[in-house]
């Protein structure tokens, strides 16, 4: 996903995938079982580090100590102190972004000495959106890379080996660019997934069903189509993204276009209206070889269904995507589009890193990946208070809520990043864990990580452009195809004119605040911002009936600018005027 989600570059590094054209070599399957040998090593290496999770983490965080002690940021907190779990938490309080921020940007100026000690090297900047208006770098330095991929690998083998239906058969797969921009320096900035990609195998590249150049196509409807072109005319074991809603977006693109789809496999084309670069169309021209005997098969398909979709011409083994959170209520569309496929979801993970591994289908949670990162919890009861004690994997209970702080081989320290997560079980000393959701003021519907503080900010700027007098408002997460926000408003002096433009300039102002927002707002996983007119004084009334609810610590009552999950605001969509009514 944009924002640092690799979506299947993993899976693919542990086993290559065949197509119906294209049969496995002997060379292939030679490989094949080297790698799959290889994979379950490092299955098996996971697996015993859960049975001794405590001292496993106790290395991995001396490792991180030791490798950027002598740079600034070890000086400045004087690593050379740090012998213990105990000490290092003594040593440095809970950090977030912003605490890194001077040090990161020394990096992207070319200082990596500033975050770094001797010998690393930083490949890329993850981009990801931050709490405020300006986006977050997260170092991927070769040690977090090779720390991520044994995430994913370890991933991989499990889902395969669940479902050895899907050896050697074609992965579904969609990536973005590693070099959206670059720093000062000349660091690349983007996606973790387009580096995973490309220093992904050789063997392993000749098997995905769209090539890594995909990611230089901008436009999300011409995206989607070209990577549908793609596979269709495959046999595909599995589709593997981030975002559910990414997955629903591909089967109905190819649903959409049918005729035209069948039209390119049938002549070996790719659509020329679409707006592909012509670099792009010249590299996938070996791949647009004419299959008419699939064309034919696929006209069938589409005459007797009267619809083209997975569930038709594929015959999936699983599919792949997260599955936690509000991410769940994509899946209520799935079996219409796929089947009774089983999901598995691909952990929780992010630019800064992955933090669980998955190893079962229909179950958001995932064994914390404890080789990768050394993890400390705050109980959610306790995240407020200033410096809170924070409990280590082995410590936690099961069915409590805990935020999760991360150290990384990226740089980043005791890093609260914000991610609420339930404790469901054990495996040997590793907790299993499934992710609720982002902090208490977070709203993510597909993935765009929404703050508060964006909402106030982008809210503030459209008020200013439009004259809109600043008043009461809410903005809520509302479920539909696609889902969007909702601007709950007291602002009963507008037209609807001054309406319509308040909710253009709002969307443009979110995305300018928040990339991942504006991302999803291009690829179509989000619309637009809608309006709806509430009576005057609403808000306040029930922003003063929560206050008398909690009853202690009225006057510490903060209104909400931002609710976080679907649904939560129907006591102010039945409340609903025109612009041109008269409030009761």
């Amino acid at each position: 996903m944009p924002g640092g989600v690799p979506s299947g570059a993993g899976v693919a590094g542990t086993f290559g995938a065949g197509n119906m054209k294209s049969a496995p070599t002997l060379t292939d399957r030679i490989m094949y079982v080297i790698a799959r040998r290889h994979a379950e090593a490092v299955y098996g290496r996971f697996t015993a580090a859960t049975r001794s999770a405590a001292k496993v983490q106790q290395r991995v965080l001396a490792g991180h100590i030791r490798r950027n002690a002598d740079s600034d940021f070890g000086r400045d907190h004087h690593f050379d102190r740090i012998g213990s779990v105990d000490s290092f938490r003594k040593r440095l309080p809970i950090l977030r972004y912003e605490d890194f921020r001077p040090y990161i940007e020394q990096v992207c100026n070319g200082r990596l000495e500033a975050m770094f000690g001797g010998r690393q090297r930083v490949r890329m900047f993850a981009l990801t959106s931050g709490t405020t208006d300006q986006p977050k770098y997260i170092p991927v330095t070769d040690e977090f890379l090779r720390s991520y991929r044994r995430g994913w690998n370890a991933f991989g083998i499990k889902a395969l080996l669940d479902h050895p239906q899907a050896f050697l058969r074609g992965i579904v797969q969609v990536t973005s660019r590693m070099d959206e921009s670059k720093t000062p320096a000349g660091i690349p900035c983007g996606a973790i997934t387009g580096l995973m990609a490309e220093t992904q195998k050789r063997l392993v590249r000749k098997y995905y069903v769209a090539p890594q150049c995909t990611a230089e196509i901008i436009e999300p409807a011409a995206k989607y189509y070209t990577i549908m072109r793609l596979a269709v005319a495959r046999d595909v074991a599995f589709m593997i993204t981030a975002n559910p809603a990414t997955q629903l977006k591909l089967a109905r693109t190819a649903n959409e276009h049918r005729e035209q789809l069948i039209r390119d496999i049938h002549d070996g084309t790719l659509w020329g209206d679409l707006p592909v670069p012509p670099g792009v169309r010249a590299r996938l021209g070996s791949r647009l070889r004419a299959d008419r005997s699939r064309a034919r098969e696929l006209e069938s398909l589409a005459r007797r269904h009267g619809a083209l979709l997975p569930r038709h011409y594929w015959q999936l083994a699983f599919i792949a995507n997260w599955t936690g959170g509000t991410m769940g209520l994509y899946l209520q569309e799935f079996p219409a589009y796929f089947g009774d496929v089983p999901v598995r979801d691909i952990g929780l993970l992010a630019s800064e890193g992955r933090i669980s591994i998955p190893v079962e289908d229909r179950t958001p949670a995932g064994i914390l990946d404890t080789e990768s990162h050394f993890f400390e919890f705050v109980p959610k009861d306790r995240i407020e208070e200033t410096n809170p004690a924070t409990c280590l994997c082995h410590e936690l209970q099961v069915g409590q809520e805990y935020f999760v702080l991360l150290t990384t081989a990226s740089g980043l320290y005791r890093y609260d990043i914000g991610d609420l997560v339930r404790v469901v079980g054990y495996e040997g000393q590793a907790p299993l864990i499934e992710f609720l959701s982002k902090g208490a003021h977070t709203c993510s519907l597909a993935g765009e990580k929404l703050t508060e503080h964006h909402v106030v900010q982008a809210m503030n700027r459209t008020a200013a452009s439009t004259n809109l007098p600043l008043c009461a408002f809410v903005l809520a997460p509302s479920w539909g195809d696609p889902p969007h926000y909702t601007l709950h408003l007291e602002a009963h002096s507008c037209t609807q004119e001054q309406l319509a433009a308040t909710s253009r300039r709002l969307d443009e102002e979110l995305c300018a605040v928040n990339i991942e927002y504006a991302a999803r707002r291009r690829s179509l996983r989000l619309g637009a911002v809608r309006i709806n007119l509430l009576p005057d004084d609403l808000l306040a009334t029930k922003d003063h009936q929560q206050a008398e609810a909690r009853r202690r610590g009225n006057e510490q009552y903060k209104h909400r600018y931002l609710y976080c999950r679907p649904g939560e605001d129907a006591d102010l969509a039945c409340h609903s005027i025109s612009p041109h009514e008269t409030p009761a």
